[in-house]
């Protein structure tokens, strides 16, 4: 089944139109998607020879967004108030949503739909900030972009975190699990190649990344 089929029912709050690129990114994406279309996730995440690291990062950063908002846009039928009172992956992992730019200067406890919703809105208003992706070439990244990106991907984690936990038989209910693994992995070694999670961070999806990443990895995941 075509992945638009699959995805383009939804109607929640939390999905959101596709971010595109510009200029430089815009190119940087074509070669990305180019070398993903190889099959060898391994080398489509590496650095192009002579490319900025941070428009890398940043071009990453917004279709690792997209991807994962779509993602959770297809089950977020089945991920309500009810269903998932609170915003975890499985009994031992709970995740406290806290954003001091929007006065929430302590961490709550929020249900997994209301938690998507904090996070899709704060990384789209990150995306959009130009003064952590600026727009142009000739505007310099903030000596900080990194640290920015590890916090968006850190918490993108907390998404297929959730997803395989809470919600494995929803995703095999609309045939979505290749594409979500292809997502996962891709993601995975993504973050990896440029060291943007703390290894701590993994545990909850430890079993699935040794099950879907090649033994070069597992040193990385397990403890």
């Amino acid at each position: 089944m075509p992945l638009l089929s699959i995805f383009g029912g939804n109607k929640n709050n939390t999905f959101r139109p596709k971010k595109s690129h510009g200029g430089k990114r815009k190119e940087l994406h074509k070669l990305a998607k180019a070398t993903l279309g190889s099959g060898d996730l391994s080398q489509a995440v590496k650095l192009p020879a002579g490319e900025d690291l941070n428009e890398w990062l940043a071009v990453h950063t917004v279709d690792f967004f997209n991807t994962t908002n779509l993602l959770y846009g297809s089950i977020s039928e089945f991920c309500t108030n009810t269903t998932c009172p609170v915003m975890n992956a499985g009994v031992e992992f709970e995740y406290l949503w806290m954003n001091p730019e929007d006065n929430i200067t302590k961490p709550i406890r929020v249900s997994a739909p209301e938690y998507m919703e904090y996070l899709m809105s704060w990384i789209e208003m990150k995306i959009n900030n130009e003064t952590v992706f600026p727009p142009s070439p000739n505007t310099p990244f903030p000596t900080n972009f990194k640290s920015e990106v590890k916090q968006i991907f850190k918490r993108l984690f907390r998404v297929y975190a959730h997803i395989y936990h809470s919600h494995p038989e929803d995703i095999k209910k609309i045939h979505a699990e290749p594409h979500l693994n292809t997502a996962f992995k891709h993601f995975c070694m993504f973050v990896f190649e440029f060291d943007l999670i703390s290894k701590k961070e993994f545990e909850p999806c430890k079993d699935v990344m040794l099950n879907l990443l090649p033994a070069s990895y597992h040193s990385k995941i397990t403890k």
